[in-house]
């Protein structure tokens, strides 16, 4: 794997290259590239040079087997394997792998599924949240205004008093 991208941010591109060569250094070929900053992890792999180069003998690093395992590519090695020995032919073969990669599309989509039920959930309790936040405070801001149209009203009550008794004064005199 080939480090690329900027601090905090990484992504690599899964390549060929001699063992004794630098992480970055010369390479033979790139036949992917995984980034891991998304959600699920994104990979992309030319799954038949990614064969091609394991059956020909080149040694993944640990992370890159376990991305060549999740992709299939050591699954199709191994029946590959049992085709070579005459243990089923190819099309066995290839219904086998076929079997393995529906069975993972669906566990990846009742996942895919779930977070996104989890994530609908969650903005519904937010904005549950949200709304019962905005009748507090409209109830407050009622109360404020109730509160600021009686007071008004008591002023206008008090002015009117007052000019009712500044005539009387004034009659009087």
């Amino acid at each position: 794997m080939a480090r690329h991208g900027h601090k905090d941010y990484a992504y690599y591109h899964i390549v060929v290259a001699d063992s004794r060569s630098p992480r970055d250094g010369k390479i033979i070929e790139r036949i992917g590239s995984y980034n891991p900053n998304t959600n699920p992890c994104t990979v992309d792999l030319n799954f038949e040079r990614a064969l091609y180069w394991v059956t020909v003998g080149a040694q993944p690093t640990d992370t890159v087997r376990n991305l060549l395992s999740g992709e299939g590519v050591m699954l199709m090695k191994h029946l590959q394997g049992g085709v070579k020995k005459g243990a089923f032919n190819e099309a066995e073969a290839q219904k086998r792998f076929d079997a393995w990669k529906a069975q993972k599309d669906a566990k990846l989509g009742k996942i895919s599924r779930s977070e996104a039920d989890k994530k609908a959930a969650a903005a519904k309790a937010l904005l549950a949240q949200e709304v019962e936040t905005n009748k507090a405070k409209a109830a407050e801001i009622a109360k404020k205004r109730q509160e600021a149209a009686e007071a008004l009203a008591a002023a206008a009550v008090e002015a009117a008093k007052e000019a009712a008794e500044a005539t009387q004064e004034a009659a009087a005199e």
